[in-house]
């Protein structure tokens, strides 16, 4: 099915402050792409199979831009921990049991699983350090018809005995390895360039990734100013550097030709954020991530109004749970906490601005995606919220707002990705 025209309420951000909201429309999808939304459906298309969701929500599927896919298995756990305890008590000797392939494999299929059943439809993933694991995590989300960049993890210092790579060279050559295996593979599943984060990588690994990235054309993902105890721990590191953000881009991991998503940006300061912004990097605001482990809020906002590339990241295992329109929610309300004890410069994020986020900010990452607009990529998702109206009317706008504080997976009945029908 290529071609095709859904019928619904319809509606998708038309800039950051604005949503479009179309009642009893058609929504256009010709080879994979939206050919954009109709009150009345133009003759050309009359001849397209027409799926009929008359009074459900029809929006574009939601774009996770953090999660880690090994940490699935022990979601809320240790929550009463900071960043780092939390990473050495929990995160770090998860991940090393995906060593083991056979424990990879199940615990990866319940991961994809869950994403595919949610509102999710595009994401960007870490995997952990090991090679045939992360494949096998790549070939099941290429099955699952979702869309993903997917990081094998370098790490050759601070992972403890069971989670490190020998060294900067061992490093670099299982990237290779991952990287030629996966060459030409996949359809939908792309790879990332994934320094853990600056504690994890030595000066000589992140030169030899700097390498990879330019002979691979590489994009990159990592974290940044998440937490203040890893912020001077990075200092410590490479104190040549300016600012943590300085030490990614003293090693060309940060932006100008690669597109770069870092992850968090809870402290990032003026002279971060000029830089962030001129080299054009992505943010990943994870607000449920940055309360669980006591990190902080980030300024949102701010980011937001004064032209920075953002989305929203889901952040699972310090986030827990995977679904976007959860981020939307948490985001909006840690804003307002923000707002109202920390800085009232910076109003807190309105609903327009964390759905944009979600969908079309966010989307940007994976080029024209998030939006119904005309040759973007046709990602979209069926809503039924009849549980939620009750006895009442809501207009459209109302019934967005109950899907994104209330909505579960099971509330999504349809999920199409680049034109094609998941369920």
């Amino acid at each position: 099915m290529t071609n095709f025209v859904l019928k619904g309420n319809i509606l998708y951000s038309k800039n950051k402050d604005e949503i479009n909201f179309f009642e009893n429309s058609y929504l256009v999808c010709q080879e994979g792409l939206s050919k954009g939304v109709y009150e009345n459906l133009p003759d050309e298309y009359k001849d397209y199979e027409l799926i009929d969701y008359s009074g459900k929500i029809i929006m574009p599927g939601l774009v996770d831009l953090h999660i880690h896919a090994p940490q699935y298995n022990f979601r809320g756990c240790g929550m009463d921990l900071e960043l780092l305890d939390w990473l050495n008590t929990y995160t770090f000797v998860s991940e090393a049991k995906f060593k083991d392939t056979n424990y990879a494999r199940k615990s990866y299929e319940r991961f994809v699983d869950y994403i595919r059943k949610g509102p999710n439809t595009r994401s960007v993933i870490f995997a952990s350090l090991h090679v045939e694991s992360t494949i096998i995590l790549m070939d099941l989300l290429e099955k699952s018809g979702l869309v993903s960049f997917v990081g094998k993890v370098n790490m050759d210092r601070n992972g403890g005995v069971d989670l490190e790579e020998a060294d900067a060279d061992f490093s670099a050559k299982a990237t290779l390895d991952w990287l030629n295996a996966t060459k030409n593979k996949y359809e939908n599943t792309y790879p990332i360039l994934t320094p853990r984060f600056i504690p994890s990588c030595t000066d000589e690994l992140l030169k030899k990734l700097q390498k990879i990235k330019d002979d691979y054309k590489l994009p990159i993902q990592s974290h940044l100013s998440e937490n203040l105890g890893e912020i001077q721990w990075v200092k410590e590191l490479i104190p040549e550097s300016k600012f943590y953000g300085d030490a990614y881009d003293m090693f060309d991991l940060f932006g100008k030709t690669n597109k770069t998503v870092m992850a968090h940006c809870v402290y990032s300061k003026e002279d971060e954020q000029k830089l962030i912004k001129d080299n054009g990097v992505f943010i990943a605001h994870c607000p449920d991530s940055n309360t669980n482990l006591t990190s902080g809020i980030a300024p949102a906002g701010k980011y937001l109004r004064e032209g920075q590339k953002i989305g929203l990241g889901s952040d699972v295992a310090g986030g827990s749970h995977a679904s976007i329109f959860k981020a939307m929610a948490d985001a909006i309300k840690v804003s307002k906490l923000r707002y109202r004890l920390l800085d009232d410069s910076i109003k807190a994020l309105s609903l327009e601005e964390a759905f944009y986020m979600g969908t079309l900010g966010g989307g940007e990452f994976f080029g024209k995606v998030g939006s119904f607009d005309k040759d973007y990529e046709f990602d979209a998702i069926v809503i039924d919220d009849r549980r939620f109206l009750e006895e009442d009317y809501f207009s459209l706008i109302q019934r967005l707002e109950r899907i994104i504080y209330l909505s579960e997976d099971r509330d999504v009945i349809g999920k199409f990705v680049r034109g094609k029908k998941l369920f």
